[in-house]
């Protein structure tokens, strides 16, 4: 989610007009109307403002990673995998069967 897809959501969800949360949040409506336009782009702090002036908060979540390239660590993808293959049933014989070769 962008910073003018939380804006118009946040405006949206409060019932609030553009020029009711730029007087809440102490800004002129042309700028909630460019950010959420996505013309212009807030700062972190100024998205932030604005959607503590709707009555909402932003919820900050940082999760590991090993490399900036957005792989999961490697035991992070692991425990996932195992954890899916888990949900399925492993139906097989009891015993073995395979081709006799050379015959």
């Amino acid at each position: 989610m962008d910073a003018a897809e939380v804006i118009r959501t946040a405006r949206c969800r409060a019932g609030l007009t553009l020029r009711g949360l730029a007087a809440a949040a102490g800004t002129s409506h042309s700028a909630i109307a460019a950010y959420e336009a996505g013309a212009k782009v807030p700062s972190a702090a100024t998205v932030d403002r604005i959607v503590r002036a709707a009555g909402f908060a932003l919820d900050r979540e940082i999760s590991p990673r090993v490399r900036g390239d957005g792989r999961l660590d490697r035991g992070v993808e692991l425990a996932a995998v195992l954890e899916l293959a888990a949900v399925f049933p492993a139906r097989h014989p009891p015993t073995l069967e395979f081709p006799v070769f050379g015959k």
